[in-house]
């Protein structure tokens, strides 16, 4: 995968005492030079309020940095937590790492031309 693209897969519950670590692994993205940061959330079994509050202050950290935030594989409780709260509206969210792969990574960059269509 492209060395700037980091994939988190945070696992269990997230909340207020996991939240610091969270932290610290997006200031070490964040100080890697990362373009990219994916948060897989597939292993992630509950979440609270603390758990989203550390998501929403990861996307302003790296909103702050130019760094691109994403998540995937939201389970059917996190998907409702996530409409409910308008953070589905707030963050990308794909359904997998498979289609985040296909839309970001894969997609052409603005400007490319397809030479394939003349």
């Amino acid at each position: 995968m492209n060395p700037t693209v980091r994939i988190l897969e945070p696992s269990g519950i997230l909340d207020g005492t996991q939240s610091p670590d969270f932290r610290q692994e997006i200031e070490a993205c964040i100080g890697d030079r990362v373009r990219i940061i994916l948060i897989d959330l597939k292993k992630v079994t509950f979440m609270d309020s603390s758990g989203l509050g550390a998501l929403v202050q990861a996307l302003q950290t790296t909103r702050n940095a130019n760094v691109k935030l994403h998540l995937c594989s939201l389970n059917p409780q996190l998907r409702m937590l996530f409409e409910l709260t308008g953070l589905d509206d707030i963050f990308p969210i794909y359904p997998d790492r498979a289609k985040f792969e296909r839309q970001v990574l894969e997609a052409p960059l603005p400007g490319d031309k397809d030479w394939s269509k003349g």
